[in-house]
């Protein structure tokens, strides 16, 4: 009997990744790697068109979704470490080609193979452990589009658990929106700088020695007010604390 060939997986490295935190890209490959797949980049591959379609520029999300379709045509999964493009490419692509029926079975097709990586991890893969040690209080922030748009909860909690020396204090309104939401910052400053504020002094009020989250435009975003409001709190992304790669870069935020 010939054995099954591991998955073939392409990663969506996304605009903020591979611009401000390409050590999130890497780690996201090695625990793909570790989960048995064999992993590819796509060269061709830009932005997933949220800002566009988020701001109602529908002709140049579309024609951004075009591009995305066909340079990850020849895989059995995409996966995103982030739950805002994992969600614009699942959830907005094929609303985004309703009335383009000869795409449209293309854009689905893309849409059901399209996964945020904690989740394609742990429901897809099956993995329940990583090899990981980080000795910290850690706190976590679900990220909305992860949790409302894909079901993201549990997965990032189970996988953290079993991190050698990680202890996860949980954050009291974790499932509230940190202010980020894409152009909304940009649009309303005042009330995302308020919602990042609340969110700050929930951070702290944990006790925690770090926080943790799947999108990096909303770490980012607390990143920056944490820093502005003096709080010594480290910010990551989960799968780089799931990779053990915290040693080789910064938290984010952090001057290098």
């Amino acid at each position: 009997m010939m054995a099954e060939r591991p998955a073939r997986v392409a990663l969506f490295v996304t605009c903020l990744v591979d611009l401000f935190r390409p050590t999130i890209g890497f780690a996201a490959i090695k625990l793909l790697e570790e989960a048995g797949c064999t992993v590819a980049v796509p060269r061709a591959q830009t932005c997933c068109g949220q800002p566009a379609y988020n701001s109602g520029d529908r002709a140049d999300a579309k024609a951004i979704a075009r591009a995305v379709v066909e340079a990850f045509a020849d895989y059995d999964y995409v996966v995103v470490p982030s739950g805002s493009c994992a969600g614009m490419i699942r959830v907005h692509y094929p609303q985004l080609f309703a009335d383009d029926p000869a795409l449209l079975p293309r854009v689905r097709a893309l849409a059901e193979r399209t996964y945020e990586l904690v989740s394609f991890l742990v429901d897809v893969r099956g993995l329940e452990r990583v090899t990981a040690r980080w000795d910290r209080l850690v706190t976590y922030h679900d990220a909305c589009s992860g949790l409302r748009e894909l079901g993201v909860k549990e997965q990032p909690r189970r996988l953290l658990a079993a991190v050698a020396g990680l202890s996860l204090k949980e954050l009291p309104g974790a499932e509230l929106c940190c202010g980020f939401g894409g152009t909304f910052c940009v649009k309303y400053p005042a009330i995302s700088d308020k919602m990042v504020g609340d969110k700050a002094a929930d951070i702290a009020a944990t006790g925690a020695g770090a926080v943790l989250a799947g999108d990096l435009g909303c770490l980012l975003n607390i990143a920056g007010k944490l820093c502005r409001q003096g709080r010594p709190i480290e910010v990551r992304h989960v799968a780089e604390v799931l990779a053990d790669m915290t040693d080789g870069a910064p938290p984010i935020g952090a001057s290098r």
